[in-house]
């Protein structure tokens, strides 16, 4: 099936418009409404100068509506009914009006709702390649700025056009019918105006897609400097962070500018253009008057059709140029609509999932670049620990995205099975349910420590909570909390140490209870004692699980049943503790290295150098401020 964006900008708003269509249908019809009321205010006048207080033979159907209230003779010493004839299609275009803008307004929210709607689910179902490579700024830019760009097209341009559409198109057949001559004369510059217009849009279109990607960098900027404030603050960057900002603010700011100079200038000429098509219908309507070709009534209808015309019309280089904005917006959203989603193949399927993992000759790099790893096998079963060593650049992260499907492994990469199942024949997110995964720098959401923990299991009641945070050692820290476990943590948990987050994020995962364990140097961040009460709670609560192990402490590592040791992406050390010792290799240097630098510490260290890890929240910190981010 072929998706709407697919075929071009204005198909992704025809899709987004479906089960709108009658109330766009009544939007024309009103449209068409407003312009007909609108015409027939200077009819009124017209009739009323040249026929009631002039002499002039009233249109046919004038006539017909003159009769109807009394004649123009009885009318002469009643204008007021005239007025009141003037007023009503006056009242009844405004009713039209409102009710033109209100479905157009209606329609843009509906609209933009739909879009945002499929962006963020779109944007959650693509790959993490796809993410790693974009900037967030960026896409909050686009899913913000450009949504918006298109809506304030729908409610206010789109229907201003349909106007000027019906406006011109009515105008120019009523002026005819009064006078061809006047009607040529009136609209001979509209055609210089519209083509000036159409041009400037066109020219328009690259400046406004420079600005909308300098606005998107700026927001980059900024969103990764708001995010990353604390190391700012560590390595005193404030001043080239500033710096930075200014650069990509002056930048956005110089291509606005420009943008704004090449308006006014075009404003300016169509100004003049404008004052000139109105100063030929008045010479020609006075000079035509003064011949007696043209009466009165008809000049002062002529002069009233024009000043309606001829302002759309010149508002027409306007509403291009929101058209020239709004098309670099919905091919800025469609960019990320056409980006391929995460799918599964109709014959992946969802097997029962013990944990037994097998990595067969795999081999894998990212893109074009060369291999990350290479001829990597080893085989875990449930129950078992597998310890992954390396440094960094090695490989570990990588070969722990592909376990995850995260990354698939090409053809000719060798194979990973689960159960005897080839991963690449497993639904993703039946996979990925079955795999639970504590990053070195864990993500916590802006809501509570309950809400955190219990994320893979909403339902699951307080106690069940508090016993996964007890096996992950982070209990006891959590009660020290005003709030305790409805303490809500800062953005990205930045108001909890950097252990108290890993350990959160250890006991979230716990809940989900799953039969593939990573933890991706989870560790690193807690003291020794600590590290060595989590292993002993883990090792009795993962004693089913196929556990995973990636960490440059080897207190952390000496119990699993096997270590690998990476380098450049090769295996090239595999064993047990006692094994790869005995072997002198790459494992006993690192052995020895790390045990003649604990002892170096021991001698060193004064007693109560350290905080013990505590939090901002227990050091008394920004404690106001965590009650309410």
């Amino acid at each position: 099936m072929t998706l709407p964006w697919t075929r071009g900008r204005w198909a992704l708003l025809a899709a987004l418009s479906r089960g709108r269509y009658l109330r766009l249908a009544l939007m024309l019809l009103a449209a068409a409404a407003t312009v007909l009321f609108g015409f027939l205010f200077p009819q009124v006048v017209r009739v009323t100068v040249d026929s009631v207080i002039g002499a002039e033979p009233p249109p046919p159907l004038a006539a017909r509506f003159l009769l109807w209230l009394g004649g123009p003779a009885a009318l002469r010493t009643r204008l007021w009914v005239l007025a009141l004839a003037a007023a009503a299609p006056a009242l009844a275009g405004a009713g039209a009006n409102l009710v033109r803008r209100y479905c157009t307004q209606e329609h843009a929210e509906y609209v933009a709702k739909r879009l945002r709607d499929t962006l963020y689910g779109h944007i959650q179902e693509l790959p993490y390649a796809w993410h790693v490579k974009i900037q967030t700024g960026d896409i909050i830019q686009r899913c913000t700025s450009d949504v918006d760009m298109v809506k304030t097209f729908l409610s206010n341009q789109m229907g201003e056009m349909v106007r000027t559409v019906f406006l011109a198109v009515a105008a120019v057949a009523l002026m005819l019918s009064m006078d061809p001559f006047m009607t040529l004369v009136s609209v001979s510059l509209l055609p210089v105006i519209f083509l000036f217009s159409w041009r400037f849009s066109l020219r328009m279109s690259k400046q406004f897609l420079a600005c909308d990607e300098a606005e998107g960098a700026l927001q980059a900027v900024a969103q990764e400097n708001l995010t990353g404030v604390r190391v700012v603050r560590a390595f005193g960057r404030e001043r080239f962070e500033i710096d930075r900002f200014e650069e990509k603010n002056q930048t956005w700011a110089r291509l606005v500018t420009r943008l704004g100079g090449a308006q006014g200038n075009f404003w300016g000429i169509g100004d003049g253009i404008t004052g000139v098509q109105i100063v030929l219908v008045t010479l020609a309507g006075v000079l035509r008057c003064l011949e007696g070709q043209l009466s009165v009534g008809t000049f002062i209808t002529f002069y009233a059709y024009v000043n309606m015309l001829v302002w759309p019309v010149r508002n027409l280089a306007r509403l291009l140029t929101e058209l020239s904005k709004t098309g670099v917006s919905l091919d800025r959203l469609r960019a990320i609509l056409a980006e391929t989603p995460e799918t599964d193949g109709p014959d992946d399927g969802t097997p029962e999932i013990r944990g037994e993992i097998v990595f067969d000759h795999v081999t894998f790099s990212y893109g074009d670049r060369p291999p990350v790893l290479r001829d990597i096998s080893f085989a875990l079963r449930p129950g078992r620990t597998l310890a992954i060593l390396g440094a960094t650049g090695s490989g570990k992260s990588s070969l722990v995205h592909l376990l995850c499907r995260l990354y698939d492994l090409p053809d000719g990469g060798g194979r990973i099975t689960v159960d005897g199942h080839d991963i690449r024949t497993i639904r993703r997110k039946w996979l990925r349910r079955h795999v639970g995964l504590v990053l070195q720098e864990p993500f916590l959401f802006s809501r509570t420590l309950r809400e955190n923990i219990g994320a893979a299991r909403p339902d699951a009641d307080l106690e069940t909570v508090r016993a996964k945070a007890r096996v992950a050692a982070v209990h006891d820290a959590i009660e020290r909390f005003g709030a305790g476990y409805a303490t809500v943590v800062g953005e990205r948990g930045v108001t909890l140490s950097g252990g108290q987050r890993q350990r959160v994020a250890i006991a979230r995962m716990l809940m989900q209870d799953p039969p593939i364990m990573i933890f991706d140097d989870s560790l690193s961040a807690v003291d020794a004692e600590t590290d060595e009460r989590i292993r002993r709670a883990l090792r009795a609560h993962t004693a089913h699980a196929a556990t995973i192990l990636i960490s440059h402490r080897l207190s952390t590592l000496r119990e699993a049943d096997q270590i690998l040791v990476l380098r450049d992406g090769r295996v090239e050390e595999l064993g047990t503790h006692d094994e790869l010792l005995a072997r002198r290799g790459v494992y006993r240097r690192l052995h020895d290295l790390q045990n003649r630098a604990v002892s170096d510490c021991r001698e060193s260290a004064a007693p109560g150098e350290t905080d013990g890890g505590r939090s901002e929240i227990e050091r008394g910190g920004p404690d106001e401020r965590t009650r309410g981010i």
